[in-house]
């Protein structure tokens, strides 16, 4: 597929910046934008991080919304760049005739055109996952500069879209390691590089324009990107959500072959080796070699290597073989240690992601009594002879035995979606883990969610206004936003087909998770709205207010 996404891409880059080529083989669709797009590093956006709901434009990517860890923020001028390609008419037909007829759509683009092509895959999964559309979406990425800060990386993770990105990057090219420094300090060089790009594709004389970009002094301005990279790798986690960080997987090719790291951490670390062992000059041509690097890794599919002395230990010759495949000598020992250290953090301890997939299912299932004795408890408590029902119930006797079993079951429950939400943010379930998991446990998060929800709202947090919007936990809102996705891909299904759009009896759960915190909160409401009333009869008796007050339209 690399081999023959890049001559697509390479295709549309001599061409106008603003052009696209679109595609389509059979059921997939092919969308490549050109390498050299209307936006340089002298461009006050470019460069430039922003919260994404300050564009305008959130309605687009409603999926990625805050989920109260911190905002999610892409580059300004790149987001600005997308924008003008979705308001062109034939961009949005060529869009309307993929969604149509194609059951998978392939996104390529090379430099700054890929981070339109990953925007344009993040607009793609946005819409398609509400309406549970079949269609596969792949964005593959050729020397992808960095795109948005962690926010935007963890967010695509608890999407489960971490495996619809695949970005290739040559171990020589410094264009994925720009944006980890500030492009004011780097604006002169970095529009000679831009220019040098762009007029190599259409020069035949690329000795001098090499020979002349060479006399430019750029010591100064990859010591500086280096240093940026080495600052990012050991900058604290806390401090991450302002800087850009790497998305999706990495594919690091070299002369010798290719390595692949999924774990955002030891790709930036990777990135910052490459450039220990990069000169400037070496990397000016190899921004632009990426076809032959793909013709040159599928060749080398075809060939068998011997290789002498590899230890027994399997982990040991993996990485052995990986630093072989990205061009590191494993017997030098000022980079190749660091290296090593690298490539095992990378490695997916414990299990594998299919693995625990697999283990989660079975840990859902042991939940199912759980489940029986929640459901119940509450027909006893809706049956009581006291009509309290199970809010009220949780409310008054709170400590009770039969409450204690009650709160067992929750923190059981609690326990498996913590671990669930944990798993999915650290990239150790599988890519298609949430159709499984929709399948099997839809009714049981719906259970969980509304029942411990009433729970915390009834014991922990009194107060509904403060449960609402200070003190409520993240697993609610995540939750809350799938299952409503779930509720509106149903909602979609004609009358005919969804018998039981309009219910003919009351639902086992309130579906408004929140109903019970806007209870407590109109009671907070209605007592200060009392004590309010008896405040002022008392200073109206005692005459202590204005005549103001008391006129008929007074606001009073």
């Amino acid at each position: 597929m690399e081999a023959e996404s890049s001559p697509l891409c390479s295709s549309v880059n001599p061409a106008d910046p603003r052009i696209f080529v679109a595609d389509r083989r059979g059921e997939v669709g092919y969308l490549a934008f050109s390498g050299f797009q209307a936006i340089d590093g002298s461009e006050p956006s470019c460069g430039t991080l922003m919260v994404l709901g300050e564009f305008g434009c959130e309605h687009l990517f409603s999926p990625l919304e805050c989920d109260g860890e911190g905002m999610v923020k892409v580059d300004a001028g790149f987001l600005r760049l997308l924008l003008e390609f979705y308001q062109r008419q034939d961009f949005q037909n060529r869009i309307q005739e993929f969604l149509a007829k194609v059951k998978m759509i392939i996104l390529i683009g090379h430099s700054f055109g890929a981070t339109t092509a990953s925007l344009t895959a993040l607009w793609f999964l946005s819409h398609l996952q509400p309406v549970a559309s079949p269609i596969s979406v792949l964005c593959l990425t050729f020397s992808t500069p960095l795109l948005g800060n962690e926010s935007l990386y963890r967010a695509i993770l608890r999407n489960r879209w971490g495996g619809s990105f695949c970005n290739v990057v040559s171990k020589l090219d410094v264009v994925p390691k720009l944006f980890f420094a500030p492009l004011t300090s780097l604006t002169p060089q970095l529009h000679l590089l831009l220019q040098f790009w762009q007029d190599i594709t259409t020069s035949p004389s690329l000795e001098q324009l090499v020979g002349e970009l060479r006399k430019q002094n750029f010591d100064e301005f990859f010591s500086n990107i280096k240093d940026c990279v080495k600052d990012v790798t050991q900058s604290e986690e806390e401090g991450r959500n302002n800087l850009f960080w790497p998305l999706g997987s990495y594919l690091f090719f070299s002369e010798e072959g290719a390595i692949y790291l999924d774990n955002a951490t030891s790709v930036v670390k990777m990135m910052h080796l490459m450039l220990e062992i990069v000169s400037s000059a070496s990397s000016f041509e190899d921004h632009l070699k990426y076809s032959y690097y793909t013709r040159l890794f599928s060749s080398q599919f075809l060939e068998r290597i011997n290789v002498n002395c590899l230890s027994e230990s399997s982990q040991k010759a993996n990485v052995f073989l990986a630093l072989q495949s990205s061009g590191i000598d494993p017997q030098d020992d000022n980079i190749s240690k660091t290296t090593k250290d690298c490539l095992q953090k990378a490695r997916h301890m414990g299990c594998s992601p299919n693995l625990n997939s697999a283990h989660l299912a079975i840990r859902l299932s042991k939940r199912m009594p759980c489940r029986t004795q929640l459901e119940w408890y509450k027909a006893r408590c809706d049956e009581s002879k006291d009509q309290l029902g199970y809010y009220n119930t949780f409310k008054i006797f709170e400590a009770s035995r039969r409450q204690s079993i009650v709160d067992l079951n929750l923190f059981l429950f609690a326990a498996f979606w913590d671990d669930v939400m944990h798993m999915a943010e650290q990239n150790k379930l599988s890519h298609d883990f949430q159709l499984d998991i929709s399948l099997h446990s839809g009714m049981m998060s719906c259970t969980w969610r509304n029942k411990i929800n009433s729970h915390t709202i009834s014991t922990a947090c009194p107060i509904g206004l403060m449960h609402r919007w200070n003190g409520r936990n993240r697993k609610f809102q995540i939750l809350d936003i799938r299952w409503n996705r779930t509720i509106a891909v149903v909602a979609q299904v004609p009358r005919q087909i969804n018998n039981k759009r309009s219910r003919s009896r009351y639902a086992s759960l309130t579906q408004d998770s929140l109903f019970w915190a806007r209870v407590e909160e109109l009671e907070l409401l209605l007592a200060n709205n009392n004590g309010f009333e008896k405040y002022a009869e008392e200073l109206i008796e005692g005459k202590e207010v204005s005549v103001d007050v008391l006129v008929e339209n007074s606001s009073y």
